[in-house]
């Protein structure tokens, strides 16, 4: 039998592997490591004798010690479930002053509130409630139908032309699409409104508008454009715009009437969840009272 060849720089034997000139040193393993390796292969057995751990065609070793994270999960969300009830009953008998009111209620309304919003509002008004172009803003004080506590908890109930008789609904004409006002008639009426707002617009465009106005405009957003509440028009004097600010944008809007849609949520969630959701938007806009719609200058 030959002798084992040997590194000449270290005197280890090596394992007649080479690579480009490296030779493999047959070192043991550290010791350390070994212990490691050999605890490993008994925690092994003993889990796989304990625990649950391997499948069969029918079901699963269950283990001497019958533990089961299936079991252990349903037991705690029925203790979850026993003290959310009688959080929600609270929420249930509570007005929403009461809940806004007293720091245990509002703190879980707002826990109900942002996961509720998080899952079925957040997709059309944002992660926090910021909103985009045809998705109201809910962190402003701006609101086409009120920001009260019982006003925000109505529109969420019955949605917004959501297709049931006491939804939230306005009509905004599409005076372009259905041939009502010319293209000319309504380039003026966008000077008008651009005017309303507090910027530059052409004068004489504006002059030409004003009956324009009166006649198609002035019976929802007011003769001083601040808009009605009662039907959902829009203040036309501040810098919110659902649609965008932009000339291009109000004549898109004059000329197609756009209207967007929200669900009701009343029959998808409990009365106390629907009244967590409000609280939980009342809080984040701001809580303050709504200021209202502001009266024209004389």
């Amino acid at each position: 039998m030959s002798e084992p060849e040997r590194d000449e720089h270290s005197g280890v034997e090596t394992t007649g592997h080479e690579w480009d000139g490296i030779r493999e040193l047959d070192n043991p393993l550290p010791r350390w490591w070994l212990w490691i390796f050999y605890g490993s292969i008994i925690f092994s057995v003993i889990y796989w004798v304990l625990m649950p751990a391997w499948p069969g065609l029918t079901g699963y070793t269950h283990g001497m010690l019958h533990q089961s994270d299936r079991a252990d999960v349903a037991v705690q969300l029925q203790a979850l479930k026993r003290q959310r009830g009688s959080q929600e009953a609270m929420l249930q008998t509570a007005t929403l002053q009461q809940i806004e009111g007293d720091p245990d209620m509002q703190a879980h309304a707002l826990a109900v509130g942002q996961s509720v919003f998080g899952d079925n509002c957040a997709s059309c008004h944002g992660v926090g409630g910021g909103g985009a172009p045809g998705y109201p803003n809910l962190r402003d004080d701006v609101w086409l139908w009120g920001g009260t506590l019982d006003e925000i908890e109505h529109t969420i109930r019955v949605g917004v032309r959501a297709g049931r008789p006491d939804s939230r609904t306005s009509q905004m004409p599409a005076f372009g699409r259905e041939a009502m006002l010319t293209g000319g008639q309504i380039a003026d009426l966008t000077e008008y409104v651009v005017a309303l707002s507090g910027r530059r617009a052409d004068r004489a465009a504006v002059t030409r508008a004003a009956p324009l106005y009166a006649d198609n405009c002035a019976a929802c957003h007011g003769v001083a454009g601040t808009g009605d509440r009662a039907v959902g028009a829009p203040n036309l004097t501040d810098q919110e715009w659902l649609y965008g600010a932009s000339r291009a944008s109000i004549t898109g809007q004059i000329y197609n009437g756009r209207g967007g849609v929200m669900p009701t949520w009343e029959g998808r969630f409990s009365p106390a969840v629907v009244k967590a959701l409000a609280v939980y938007i009342h809080v984040n806009s701001g809580g303050g009272e709504d200021p209202g719609v502001p009266e024209p200058t004389p």
